[in-house]
C-alpha cells in the first residue's frame, strides 16, 4: 500500500483558504456538484458547517451572522436554482451592509455544453444581489479566488461576494492555500465634510442628524449624543437598522417611521439634516398624491459620512470641531423597564412585556412588521441589548437571521419578533435552531393575515377589497397551527392569548436554554 499523502484537491484548498481568512462558519444546502466540498470537511478541521433546509434560510443566517460577528460566513448553495432560492435574503443582506461569501456549485466545465437539466447562467443569477462575482477557472486558481472573495465580502461596510465553483475545480489538484488578501480600510472623511456638518448644525435652524450603519453602535451613539448636547440637534435613525445598540446607558434615537404620513410629519420641522451612515429618507413605495422624498422641501441635506466611511472617526472629528469632548451626551436612556401589564393582547402590551423582560445582552431580531411598529417606546428603558431590523424589506428574514445571530454570539439570548405571514417564508429555520440547540425564543404573532397589505391597499387607493382581494390578504383558511409546526420542527412550543400568560411564558423561556416558540394570538 502506498504511504504517499493524498494530494490536496481544489475543495480542500478552498476550505483551508477560507479558514486562513477567518471564515470558519458555513451555512449550507449542498447538492451533487458540491460533494467534494462536503467530503473535504472531514479532512479539514475548523469549519463549522450548518445545514439549512432551504436556501433562503442559508442566506438569511449568513446575514444575521455578519451583523453580530462583524466578519463574514460562507454559504454553500447548489447551482443556479439553489442560489435563486436564496436571493431574497441576499437582497436583505446587501441592503444591511452584511458581508457574505457565497460558494455556488456548478457543473464540471466539460459537462456544461450538454445543457443538463440543472444548467443555468449562475453568474447572471448572482449579479443583481452580488457586488462581486467570479467563476473559478480551475482547481489551481481556486484558492486565490477564495481569498479574493473574502476580501470583497469584508470591504466596508460589507459586500456580497459570489464564487462559482465548477465541480472539476473542486476535485482537481490544487497547489496549496492562499493567504488573506488585504481589505480596504474605511474611507477617511475630509475636513470639509466635518466643517460643513458643523455649519449646518450650528446654523440656528431646526436640525437633526440621521444615523445609520455602524453609526448606531454604542460608541458612535455616544459621540452623536455629544454632538446633540453641543448643538441641540435631534438624533434620528433610519427605519431599518442592521444592528442598533440600545437600552439603558446608551444614547437613544428616534427611528423614522415606515408610514409616509408619520415620517413626513416627523421630518417637517427640520431645516437641516446631516446624514451619518444613512441615506436621505424616502418612502418604501410610491403612493398616489404622496411624496417619494420624506424631507421637507425647505430642508437642506448634507452628508458627513457614507456607510463605508470611517463613521466613528467622522463623529469624533465633529465632536472635536464643536468643542463637545467634555460634554455629557444628550439622550442617554435610563433603566426604566415598564411594569408587566395584564389583560388582552395589544401591540402596546406586547411592547411593555418586552421592555420589562429583555435581559441584558439580548439580541432582538425584529420582523414583527405591523404588530411591532410601536415597540421602540416601551423598550427604550430596557436592559442594554442589540436590535436587528429587516433592512431590505423582503420578508422571511427574522427566523434565519436569528439562527445566524445565535451562532455568531453564543451565550447571548436571542428573541425573535415574527409575524405569522413572514415566518411561513422560512419556517425551515426552526429545524436548524433545534438541530444546533440554539438559545432562541420566537414570539410568533398570529394575526392570520398579511396585515401590512391591508393597510397598503388603502394607502395606494386601490379601493375597498372585495371577496377575491380579501382572500389574497388573509391566511386564515385554514388556520396555521404554530404550536404544531414548531413541535414538528423539534422546538418546545406554547400558545398564549393574554398579556399575563405571555409574560409568564416569555419569563420561563428566557430562564431556560434552547429553542422554543410562543404563539401569540392577536
Amino acid at each position: 500500500m502506498s504511504t504517499d499523502p493524498i494530494p490536496m484537491n481544489g475543495a480542500e484548498s478552498l476550505l483551508r483558504t477560507l479558514l486562513a481568512s477567518r471564515v470558519d462558519t458555513c451555512f449550507a444546502n449542498p447538492g451533487t456538484s458540491e460533494m467534494h466540498f462536503v467530503a473535504a470537511l472531514d479532512r479539514v478541521d475548523g469549519m463549522r458547517c450548518v445545514l439549512c433546509l432551504f436556501e433562503g434560510v442559508v442566506t438569511g443566517a449568513a446575514d444575521g451572522y455578519y451583523r453580530m460577528a462583524d466578519r463574514p460566513a460562507a454559504t454553500l448553495l447548489h447551482l443556479g436554482p439553489g442560489l435563486a432560492n436564496g436571493l431574497a435574503n441576499l437582497h436583505n443582506a446587501r441592503k444591511a451592509g452584511s458581508g457574505v461569501v457565497n460558494i455556488v456549485g456548478e457543473h464540471a466545465s466539460h459537462h456544461l455544453r450538454f445543457d443538463a437539466p440543472l444548467t443555468s447562467d449562475i453568474a447572471a443569477v448572482a449579479r443583481p444581489m452580488s457586488h462581486w462575482v467570479r467563476t473559478a477557472a480551475d482547481s489551481r486558481s481556486l484558492a486565490a479566488d477564495a481569498a479574493q472573495a473574502v476580501a470583497q465580502a469584508r470591504t466596508p461596510p460589507g459586500r456580497i461576494a459570489t464564487l462559482v465553483l465548477p465541480a472539476d475545480a473542486a476535485w482537481g489538484p490544487a497547489d496549496g492555500v492562499a493567504g488573506a488578501v488585504a481589505v480596504p480600510a474605511r474611507t477617511a472623511i475630509a475636513d470639509t465634510a466635518v466643517e460643513a456638518a458643523a455649519r449646518a448644525l450650528g446654523s440656528g435652524a431646526p436640525a437633526a442628524v440621521v444615523l445609520g450603519g455602524v453609526a448606531v453602535r454604542e460608541r458612535a451613539l455616544h459621540l452623536a449624543g455629544q454632538v446633540a448636547a453641543a448643538t441641540g440637534c435631534a438624533l434620528l435613525s433610519e427605519t431599518g437598522l442592521a444592528r442598533l445598540q440600545r437600552g439603558a446607558g446608551r444614547v437613544g434615537t428616534r427611528r423614522i417611521p415606515y408610514a409616509v404620513d408619520a415620517a413626513v410629519a416627523m421630518l417637517a420641522e427640520y431645516r437641516q439634516l446631516v446624514l451619518v451612515g444613512a441615506k436621505s429618507p424616502v418612502g418604501f413605495f410610491a403612493y398616489p398624491g404622496k411624496p417619494s422624498s420624506l424631507v421637507a422641501a425647505e430642508c437642506a441635506v448634507s452628508e458627513l459620512a457614507a456607510t463605508g466611511d470611517d463613521i466613528e472617526a467622522a463623529l469624533a472629528a465633529l465632536v472635536e470641531r464643536l468643542g463637545a469632548g467634555r460634554l455629557a451626551p444628550r439622550g442617554v436612556a435610563a433603566l426604566a423597564p415598564p411594569g408587566l401589564p395584564g389583560g388582552p393582547i395589544t401591540a402596546a402590551g406586547i411592547g411593555a412585556v418586552l421592555g420589562a423582560l429583555i435581559p441584558e445582552g439580548a439580541i432582538v431580531v425584529d420582523e414583527a412588521v405591523s404588530t411591532g411598529r410601536g415597540f421602540d417606546t416601551q423598550t427604550e428603558g430596557a436592559a442594554p441589548h442589540d436590535w436587528l431590523n429587516i433592512v431590505g424589506g423582503s420578508i422571511g428574514f427574522g427566523l434565519p437571521a436569528a439562527t445566524g445571530a445565535a451562532i455568531a454570539a453564543p451565550g447571548r439570548k436571542v428573541i425573535v419578533l415574527e409575524g405569522d405571514g413572514s415566518a411561513m417564508y422560512t419556517l425551515q429555520a426552526l429545524w436548524t435552531m433545534a438541530r444546533e440547540n440554539l438559545d432562541v425564543t420566537v414570539l410568533l404573532f398570529a394575526n392570520h393575515g398579511y396585515q401590512i397589505l391591508k393597510g397598503e391597499l388603502a394607502q395606494v387607493r386601490a379601493g375597498t377589497p372585495g371577496a377575491k382581494a380579501a382572500a389574497l390578504l388573509g391566511i386564515d383558511r385554514p388556520l396555521l397551527d404554530w404550536v404544531a409546526l414548531a413541535r414538528g420542527h423539534g422546538l418546545e412550543a406554547s400558545r398564549v392569548d393574554d398579556l399575563g400568560s405571555l409574560a409568564a411564558a416569555l419569563h420561563r423561556a428566557l430562564a431556560e436554554q434552547g429553542p422554543r416558540l410562543i404563539e401569540v394570538v392577536i
